[in-house]
């Protein structure tokens, strides 16, 4: 019995122990030449960050390509890009930070193009309406993260409107972390949930007003649909319009800057 018990503690230890030393193996690699092409190349600002940080972004890009499991949708092929800028792109929001790369999160699903989800809504009456929605990102609960690559690959339209679908779809794994997918992510103090939800409630108040008097605004007019979402949308804000968002709402740029512990102005 002894040798059995043995046998029993000796692999349960080899859950913990045998992926922590994978990991620390990948970890040890060197990051390979056509990766940071990958990223100059897709990763506006990459070349441009500090070497300490550039550093850090190539080991959680490590991680995340050993711990998630990418799959091709719709005839997509994953190439060594995809996933590369996908990575790059999602580890963004991870610098600096004492944080494990997306724990929750084990699948990316890459369409080539915009992909159809099912949305069933409810009106007022009770009357249950069945559509298909166009989408080009879709981050889940359960696991997985939806993205279309033509909408994630360097793209002239959307780095002209600042928006990202990886950094807003990450930001909504990053909020969804808590269990509850609210616009409030992880935070150290209830002091620190109360001056966040302060904050973001005055923002998001004005982003409404200002929709509502056709007053033109760096935030995305979709940071209005719901808490959530005005957090994934400041957060493209952050990453993308660094410089407009520090100038036009210095608090907001403050309160991220304070969570994300960066600052993209310097990127810029």
């Amino acid at each position: 019995m002894e040798w059995l018990l043995a046998v029993l503690i000796l692999s349960g230890l080899g859950v913990f122990v045998v992926p922590r030393a994978r990991l620390r193996y990948v970890l040890s690699q060197a990051f390979p030449l056509n990766y940071s092409k990958i990223l100059r190349k897709n990763l506006p600002g990459y070349s441009r960050m500090p070497t300490d940080l550039q550093m850090q972004l190539k080991r959680r890009i490590r991680q995340f390509l050993y711990q998630k499991t990418f799959v091709g949708c719709g005839g997509l092929h994953i190439t060594d890009e995809i996933r590369v800028t996908i990575a790059g792109k999602a580890c963004l929001l991870l610098l600096n930070r004492e944080s494990d790369v997306y724990p929750q999160l084990t699948h990316v699903l890459v369409y080539p193009s915009a992909f159809v989800a099912p949305r069933t809504q409810m009106n007022t009456d009770g009357v249950v309406t069945h559509t298909n929605q166009g989408l080009s990102g879709e981050s889940w609960s359960d696991g997985r993260v939806i993205l279309a690559w033509d909408q994630v690959a360097h793209n002239p339209d959307t780095e002209a409107r600042g928006q990202d679908v990886v950094v807003h779809e990450f930001a909504h794994q990053l909020d969804s972390e808590t269990g509850t997918t609210n616009g409030a992510p992880a935070l150290k103090s209830a002091a620190a949930y109360k001056a966040w939800s302060e904050l973001m409630e005055r923002e998001y108040a004005q982003l409404h007003e200002a929709i509502a008097n056709d007053t033109p605004t760096i935030i995305d007019p979709y940071g209005a649909t719901n808490p959530a979402e005005f957090f994934a949308v400041v957060t493209e804000a952050f990453f993308k319009k660094s410089r407009d968002l520090a100038h036009y709402h210095p608090a907001l740029y403050a309160q991220l800057q304070g969570y994300y512990r960066v600052d993209p102005c310097d990127w810029v």
